[in-house]
């Protein structure tokens, strides 16, 4: 059984309260929130389980995350480039046609 703490974020309730909205938002897309009084653990916001696409429902689970950063900031594969998968790709059209 997962952890229920894993893959879920802290909110204070002045800034949940303040930006509830985004917070809704982020719960239907599967995000789980711990809500705290004066530091303190009060309360878990977490998505509908009928509601989740399988994604939100691996991130409600804590088995995945929300994508962090762009996809175009990460650094490119190592080592040489290979014409093996456009090949394999050209040979699948080919196949078809």
């Amino acid at each position: 059984m997962s952890d229920p703490s894993a893959g879920t974020s802290r909110v204070g309730i002045r800034a949940l309260r303040q930006n509830l909205s985004v917070y809704i938002q982020r719960i239907h897309r599967g995000e789980r929130f711990e809500v705290t009084d004066r530091g303190r653990p009060v309360a878990l916001l977490v998505p509908l389980a009928g509601s989740l696409s399988p994604l939100a429902r691996l991130i409600a689970e804590g088995r995945a995350s929300m994508p962090h950063g762009d996809l175009l900031d990460l650094p490119a594969p190592a080592g040489k480039p290979s014409k093996a998968a456009g090949n394999a790709l050209i040979a699948d059209r080919d196949d078809r046609f």
